[in-house]
């Protein structure tokens, strides 16, 4: 999306199911719009994709009356309201809702009618499809459109004639091949367990303890690295370094946490791409990590080892290097350093929880011996991380 000067101002995501997809194909308008909310805000991150631009959005009448749209940030996302949608009172005031929270609204491939009018008054953008409607109606609908505050959008602008004509006319903003085609963003997902997302919205529901929710976290790969992706998202809009699990859902709150966790059981696949080994293996190296860290250090130290752990295997299952995985979070430095280079302050105890792996142990004693841990302290914390992730059900 360009505005007159030809700058670009934002981007209109849409979802496809692979690479070679030109359209959607979903059983539900709902199933397609939460596929694009779980992709931006989960899997792949939006810091890289949209920067400080707006995120255009379509939605229709399920994703509009749906709870999912409050996971987003209000000021980064303008919702797309298809053609298909009717203007009816209950949706007019839920488009008022939605504006007043800070979403931008925009109504796509507009015509004008009796029917369509009323979203006129709620709406920011409204985008008139000119390969549709046609050049020779377009002056007409452009100047029918200036009766109202809205931003006009010609969409489907494929030549320099085209483009030229709008903007005569005083078209505020431009989207069409004549700027650019689409681009296919792919990423490889890991899928949380069903289970493990029906466990946890069944405790936030009953208003467990934090303690117990980080637990139940920390049973989870996917889940706990989906969660620090969005909450680390620029949809998310926070600043801040998250230093733990707890701190992440203390700040997400319950009820968003809640929101998230559904929009995830929406879209999960069945079978969760990640195998169960490799998962279970990240699970108890996190564990390791942790423990081996609990004889010298203690609070928030603790709980970046355990993230150390686990997310030190997230290179292996997304199929792409660490350094790319972690520009989408927002870790402390040291457990950067530590899942980069094996440094800083937490590295050595990941060192020693991988060589416990190898077979032949041959790198556990010098290991070891470097962090002061004695043979009896190592068995002891291994057997321990062992047990636990038995007990966990991982």
């Amino acid at each position: 999306m360009l505005n007159r000067q030809q700058q670009i101002i934002g981007y209109e995501l849409l979802f496809r199911l692979d690479q070679f997809a030109e359209t959607a194909e979903f059983s539900s308008d709902l199933q397609a719009g939460t596929n694009v909310l779980v992709n931006t805000l989960s899997n792949m991150g939006t810091e890289w994709l949209v920067g400080n631009k707006l995120a255009f959005i379509n939605v229709a009448y399920a994703m509009l009356e749906s709870n999912f749209l409050e996971l987003l940030h209000p000021q980064r996302v303008v919702l797309e309201i298809v053609e298909s949608v009717q203007a009816t009172p209950e949706l007019l005031e839920r488009a008022r809702e939605l504006r007043g929270q800070g979403f931008g609204i925009a109504l796509d491939d507009f015509v004008m009618s009796p029917e369509n009018a009323p979203f006129l008054d709620v709406a920011n953008y409204v985008k008139v499809d000119i390969q549709e409607v046609g050049l020779g109606k377009v002056a007409q609908i452009s100047k029918d459109l200036r009766r109202y505050p809205v931003m006009q959008v010609a969409e489907k602008v494929e030549t320099k004639e085209e483009f030229k004509t709008c903007w005569d006319l005083g078209f505020d903003c431009f989207q069409g091949y004549y700027f650019a085609h689409p681009e296919t963003l792919t990423a490889k997902v890991i899928n949380p367990a069903y289970a493990n997302i029906l466990n946890l919205l069944n405790m936030l529901r009953n208003n467990a303890e934090i303690r117990d929710i980080e637990n139940a976290l920390k049973k989870d790969v996917a889940l706990s690295f989906k969660l620090l992706r969005y909450i680390n998202s620029a949809g998310f809009g926070l600043s801040c370094e998250i230093h733990s699990f707890r701190h992440a859902v203390t700040i997400l709150g319950y009820q968003k946490l809640y929101r998230w966790l559904t929009l995830l059981l929406v879209t999960a696949g069945a079978e969760n791409s990640t195998p169960p080994a490799l998962m279970k293996t990240a699970v108890t190296r996190g564990r390791l990590v942790e423990l081996f860290g609990q004889h010298f250090l203690e609070g928030q130290d603790r709980d970046n080892l355990f993230v150390v752990g686990v997310f030190s295997l997230l290179d292996v299952m997304l199929e792409m290097p660490m350094e790319k995985i972690l520009e989408n979070l927002l870790l402390p430095d040291a457990v950067s350093e530590a899942l980069l280079q094996r440094s800083g302050m937490y590295g050595p105890f990941l060192e020693l929880a991988e060589a416990c792996e190898d077979p032949d142990m041959a790198n556990v004693r010098p290991l070891a011996e470097k962090l002061h841990i004695t043979p009896e302290m190592l068995n002891r914390d291994h057997i321990s991380a062992l047990a636990w992730v038995e007990e966990l059900g991982v």
